[in-house]
């Protein structure tokens, strides 16, 4: 059985890294400084980061001084958005085991699958990168 809310470890870099530059108060964020605060690849985050910032959500600059800054308000910015822009689309599946049509005649689950996607999208798609920041996630 796969897992009820399947997010990319892109996706959670993706969050933990807007929330890190977030916290930057402009000042720009390299992708080396960023990879060691989360302890992940630098060469999978920097990719990450390209993306989100070809997407509008960070703006970038090469070279010493260089670095990922935001491009947008964080109140602005949810983190569905930013779930969106790496694991797009997303999409809640009606079964648990994968499957097109349920091979029951009732399912036991009985719409839980799409109750649960639900509070995730609609939590995700309230939560603010600003909201997260004030939970002070990631030391910078």
């Amino acid at each position: 059985m796969g897992r009820l809310l399947r997010i990319s470890d892109a996706a959670n870099f993706a969050i933990h890294s807007m929330v890190i530059i977030t916290k930057a108060n402009g000042q720009r964020m390299s992708v080396t400084t960023i990879a060691d605060i989360l302890d992940v690849s630098e060469a999978h985050l920097g990719k990450v980061l390209q993306r989100l910032a070809r997407k509008g959500f960070l703006s970038s600059r090469r070279g010493p001084g260089g670095g990922f800054e935001l491009a947008k308000d964080p109140q602005e910015v949810t983190l569905l958005d930013v779930v969106s822009a790496i694991d797009s689309p997303l999409t809640a599946g009606p079964c648990l085991l994968g499957r097109p049509l349920c091979v029951a005649k009732r399912c036991a689950m009985m719409g839980v699958l799409e109750k649960v996607h639900k509070l995730v999208f609609d939590h995700l798609g309230n939560t603010c990168l600003s909201d997260l920041v004030e939970h002070d996630l990631h030391p910078v």
